[in-house]
């Protein structure tokens, strides 16, 4: 897939002035931080034993579901191709954010746990959006 380097650095990570795709989904700074949002996600969000294949499950999957979606439109070779499955992780992604408000609403997680995850969540949605806004605009 080939994909310009119209975005900056923040966007797009270490790609060589010379490279025009995506080669390697890592190098994307958005993956890196809906990664960091997983294990933050698995790290931090330790649920009753009765959640623990409810809501713990569901949210740790959803989170897992945002840098898989985004790896797996890095591998398709056209930019429609990978707007598609950046909006899947958009979807995903608004289901993590909902599950992180129900965990402080029932007091699951503290105030500053639910303000440091859901702020994570903020910053990855806005870089899908704004990736997903340019690849839309490069056609």
């Amino acid at each position: 897939m080939f994909v310009e380097k119209f975005a900056s650095e923040y966007y797009y990570g270490t790609l060589g002035v010379k490279s025009m795709y995506i080669s390697n989904f890592q190098d994307l700074l958005v993956w890196q931080k809906s990664h960091q949002l997983v294990r933050r996600i698995y790290s931090e969000v330790r649920l009753p034993q009765e959640e623990r294949y409810g809501l713990e499950s569901q949210i740790r999957r959803a989170a897992v579901s945002v840098p898989a979606n985004i790896a797996e439109g890095c591998s398709r070779r056209h930019n429609k191709e990978l707007i598609h499955f950046l909006n899947i992780a958009l979807g995903s992604l608004n289901e993590v954010k909902y599950y992180v408000i129900l965990c402080k609403d029932l007091s699951f997680i503290s105030v500053q746990e639910y303000d440091s995850l859901y702020q994570l969540c903020v910053e990855v949605d806005k870089m899908l959006n704004s990736l997903s806004y340019k690849l839309r605009n490069k056609e």
